[in-house]
């Protein structure tokens, strides 16, 4: 009864820190402003499945690729069975489900050659992060936080699974020797090959079995609220980030509502914009700027490095690096959340997304290409954002590369880009 008394309370503990961590987040993406992301159902559906669900865009380098796919479906599909953890917890049974016969049997044999595959994944990531050294897992933005954060979700995962291939040897082991409370009951082809490492005596099989559940569902509820603080949060993120997907063609640029109404109240001085209020912000110099999905987006960046690595001007030497965009955005968005949170109020800390977060030169730097869109496995677009706060650069400060002023100054008296005068532009067909 004790038992189920501790294991009660550290289930509610989880779940209210998890609630609390969500509600957190949840207030951090509403710092953005509004967008609709909702037309297109079917085709935000499709997305999601493909994307989210399927990895389709995973598979372009396929080695990683199955290597993820066998840790993310393993990982997932096990914990099907926290939900017989919880009623053994705290109802005090063993193994509730047993009575499921020859479905069980199947079932525990199927979560432990995926518990396998879990671990021989994990394995092989930490070999390639730490011993391959693969060049996108590292770069100024990979301080060692985020390097740190990466090897112990993968040894947290790999104790997990160890932890659950214990548990079920152990209670192999006891169900042959008949100790009182374990029925025969599942199939166990896997942590089958542990028994020889495992003693005879019967309590210290129980002390065991019991020791390997306990740290298997504390450590699941514990990395369940880890995951707030930790890149894996796309986890959870990826779905609903896949499925706020921008539907509209990669080289497609929004048009500013502000801008739109600026050109129409100078075109006709009686127009009225529809929304009342103080003048929006052209661009975005902040992260309150940005869209909730441009936010959205940052939560859900996996820091995998894909977006750099195939970035023309990180790899011509450039300082811009997708990846540091999105990670420099979460940080922000966090920073100023927990500031908010504690004045109760949006508050003004004298500091800025542009400059001291994301330079100037990494701005100009990107090409547009949407190289880093294409390349991200979640639908992640950095693209957004270094075009908001070009825009802000631009049109609140009057501020960009002199390459791009002399452009402009063209367009505004010769409109098009170049110096020539528009009754000139056919006298390159002249003979003379």
């Amino acid at each position: 009864m004790i038992s189920q008394v501790i294991f009660g309370i550290l289930l509610l503990a989880a779940i209210a820190l998890a609630t609390v961590n969500a509600r957190k987040i949840i207030r951090n993406i509403r710092l953005g402003r509004a967008e609709e992301r909702r037309d297109r159902p079917a085709e935000r559906w499709r997305m999601m499945l493909l994307v989210a669900f399927g990895q389709k865009k995973m598979f372009k380098r396929p080695f990683p690729a199955l290597l993820h796919l066998f840790v993310y479906l393993g990982f997932i599909i096990i914990n099907i069975e926290l939900l017989e953890i919880v009623i053994d917890g705290l109802f005090g049974t063993h193994r509730a489900f047993a009575g499921l016969g020859a479905f069980y049997a199947f079932l525990i044999g199927a979560f432990e050659w995926l518990a396998l595959s879990v671990l021989v994944g994990c394995v092989i990531f930490l070999t390639r992060r730490n011993i391959a050294r693969v060049r996108r897992f590292f770069g100024v933005e990979m301080t060692p936080w985020p390097r740190t954060d990466a090897n112990l979700i993968l040894i947290a995962e790999i104790l997990l699974m160890s932890a659950f291939l214990t548990m079920n040897a152990a209670d192999l082991k006891l169900q042959a020797l008949g100790a009182p409370g374990y029925t025969q009951a599942g199939a166990f082809p896997v942590s089958a090959w542990l028994l020889p490492l495992l003693p005879d005596g019967i309590s210290a099989l129980i002390a065991i079995e019991r020791f390997s559940w306990w740290f298997h569902i504390i450590g699941v509820l514990a990395f369940l609220n880890y995951l707030p603080y930790s890149k894996h949060l796309h986890i959870l993120l990826a779905f609903p980030n896949t499925y706020f997907s921008n539907l509209r063609a990669k080289g497609h640029f929004t048009n500013m509502d502000s801008v739109t109404n600026e050109v129409k109240a100078m075109l006709d001085p009686a127009f009225v914009p529809e929304t009342a209020g103080p003048p929006a912000r052209f661009g975005a110099k902040d992260v309150p700027d940005l869209t909730w999905k441009n936010l959205l987006d940052a939560y859900t960046c996996t820091e995998c490095g894909r977006c750099t690595a195939v970035c023309p001007a990180n790899i011509t030497g450039k300082l811009l690096s997708p990846r540091k965009i999105m990670m420099d955005t979460r940080d922000r968005m966090v920073e100023l959340g927990e500031l908010n949170r504690k004045n109760k109020e949006m508050t003004d800390d004298g500091k800025s997304l542009l400059d001291d977060y994301i330079s100037r030169e990494e701005i100009w730097a990107c090409t547009t290409c949407n190289a880093c869109v294409e390349a991200c496995p979640v639908n992640i677009n950095p693209l957004e954002i270094i075009m908001e706060l070009r825009r802000y650069m631009v049109m609140e400060e009057s501020q960009a590369p002199a390459s791009l002023n002399a452009m402009f100054s063209n367009v505004e008296n010769n409109g098009a880009p170049w110096k020539y005068a528009q009754a000139d532009r056919a006298n390159w067909m002249s003979n003379d």
